[in-house]
């Protein structure tokens, strides 16, 4: 039977390498290009920030959008993203015309009318996705991922002609994109739409529960992630909305870039190598000692890059820093947030020169130094949606040492010294406490010191097939699902083109009644 070709616009906030804060930038760029690479048409929907303006080339007027109550009028550009994938970009300099990050002024400070910013990326979304869109190409299915564009499904639902179906995708469910219930008129929110069943959170609206509540699907980037978002400890107030709708669940673990993250065609390493030809290793790891100020030694290097935030377990590395001076490893480490950490690591930087290196800020160049110079990685996290530098490192044959949670379970196999010709692939901490990352370091270190255990661990890692050919795959039987769609021929449609025909209505079946659970979030999260 012919496969089915559909149709899909994917809408995020932020695009690799065009502009990225974390992880979903890199799957904005990934799986649509996987995605059509699996022969389905794909439009990559994003503001047109003033920073994204300089990488762009040959961009043209695909449509002009007017005014929309509140949200300004808007210009819908097309180009061609850096992997080939057609990007749909938002210009409203109103909105999108300011410095910083897509979510920050350069204090980090939220931009004060984040509402309606990334009101109107989810209101164009909606459109586009419905029989008001002006653009002849139409999707079988709007895919929506984090709070930004979490009230795309939720116009879909709530009046547009012809909606498509739509699926909602947790990246990182503590970011919820809360704010006052007043702002909803604004936004041209219905007040039907203003209670428990709809977009109400304690009092509030929150973007990411009206994608939630309105979606026709739900994904999670990892299984894991996808059970934990249903309990008390990790579900951020939503649990109990979770798992009301966890028949429209599915976890699905992100893939990496394969060509992107490649340490045998990686242009960043002083010497390329592969599972076949391990050698390389050792010269990347003198070139990220010289870098980073590190003295020569045998001791071990164990690696770590990202956000300096509690989320990462980055206090449980400061805390346990000076007693891993103890064992014979050095530690490089690179990333900004929280100034305490940043000062902490400074001091720790100081009491210890020549074995540990802290570089605040983010280098590219320096993250693939660090993926392939490194003996083993650190990513102690105590949540961690899915994460991608656990599989960085598994290719790069840097073994990594990680909290059994989210995507972290479910892409690391726990290194057992009775097993070592086993398919260990890492070490998991037993505890997400600075006692269980001390022990998980001691283990690897005695692996460490055995030559062919440890190159067993390598070659286990660097062969485990990360990338996002089958986990598109997944996204695609989660979007015909989400339309009805079973068998039907949706054979694809060059640009211009007629409208999308007629498919099964997506149901309008509302979640199960809500009851309250858990506590009133303190903070606006968004």
């Amino acid at each position: 039977m012919k496969t089915p070709k559909l149709r899909i616009l994917f809408a995020t906030p932020e695009c690799a390498p065009w502009i990225k804060t974390g992880g979903l930038g890199d799957v904005s760029a990934a799986l649509p290009h996987a995605l059509a690479e699996l022969g389905h048409e794909v439009r990559v929907l994003m503001p047109f920030y003033s920073s994204v303006k300089p990488k762009v080339r040959g961009a043209r007027l695909l449509a002009e959008l007017p005014q929309d109550g509140a949200m300004p009028a808007c210009s819908l550009l097309v180009a061609k993203m850096p992997n080939g994938v057609t990007a749909w970009l938002i210009d409203c300099p109103d909105l999108f015309e300011r410095d910083g990050t897509p979510y920050q002024n350069p204090r980090y400070q939220d931009h004060s009318d984040n509402h309606l910013r990334f009101g109107l990326l989810s209101r164009v979304a909606a459109v586009l996705a419905s029989g008001a869109s002006p653009v002849k190409w139409r999707p079988h299915v709007l895919h929506c991922n984090d709070w930004p564009t979490g009230l795309g499904p939720a116009y879909l639902k709530l009046g547009l002609p012809d909606p498509a179906a739509s699926v909602m995708t947790i990246h990182n469910i503590a970011f919820q994109g809360i704010y006052p219930m007043h702002l909803a008129d604004a936004l041209m929110l219905p007040p039907e739409s203003r209670q428990m069943e709809g977009i109400e959170y304690w009092g509030q609206m929150s973007f990411l529960k009206a994608g939630l509540y309105y979606a026709d699907a739900i994904t999670a980037v990892s299984p894991t992630y996808a059970r934990e978002v249903q309990g008390e400890e990790l579900g951020f107030g939503m649990q109990g909305l979770m798992r009301a709708r966890a028949d429209r669940l599915t976890g699905i673990l992100n893939g990496i870039d394969t060509n992107e993250w490649d340490p045998a065609n990686d242009s960043y390493l002083t010497q390329r190598y592969s599972v076949n030809d391990l050698a390389g290793k050792a010269a990347n790891r003198k070139a990220l000692r010289l870098r980073m100020g590190l003295r020569e030694s045998n001791e071990m290097v164990l690696g770590m890059a990202c956000r300096l935030t509690a989320q990462k377990g980055v206090d449980l590395v400061i805390e346990t820093a000076d007693r891993l001076m103890s064992l014979p490893v050095q530690l490089a480490i690179l990333g900004s947030g929280d100034i305490g950490y940043e000062r902490e690591l400074q001091a720790l930087v100081a009491r210890h020169p020549g074995r540990i290196s802290a570089h605040l800020g983010f280098s590219e160049s320096l993250a693939h130094v660090i993926e392939s110079g490194s003996d083993a990685f650190l990513m102690p996290s105590r949540f961690e949606p899915c994460g991608l530098n656990q599989m960085y490192s598994q290719r790069y044959g840097t073994p990594p040492i990680v909290n059994a949670t989210g995507g972290l379970a479910d892409s690391v196999i726990d290194f057992d010294p009775a097993a070592s010709k086993g398919d260990a692939t890492g070490f998991r901490l037993a505890h997400a406490t600075a006692a269980g990352l001390y022990d998980a370091v001691v283990r690897a270190v005695d692996a460490f010191g055995q030559p062919a255990v440890w190159a067993q661990l390598q070659r286990n890692g660097m062969q485990v097939d990360f990338g996002w050919q089958r986990s598109a795959a997944s996204y695609v039987e989660v979007y015909r699902k989400a339309i009805g769609l079973e068998a039907a021929d949706t054979t694809a449609v060059a640009e211009p083109a007629v409208p999308a025909p007629a498919l099964p209505a997506p149901t309008t079946a509302k979640a199960p009644a809500l009851k309250r659970r858990g506590r009133s979030p303190d903070v606006n999260v968004a």
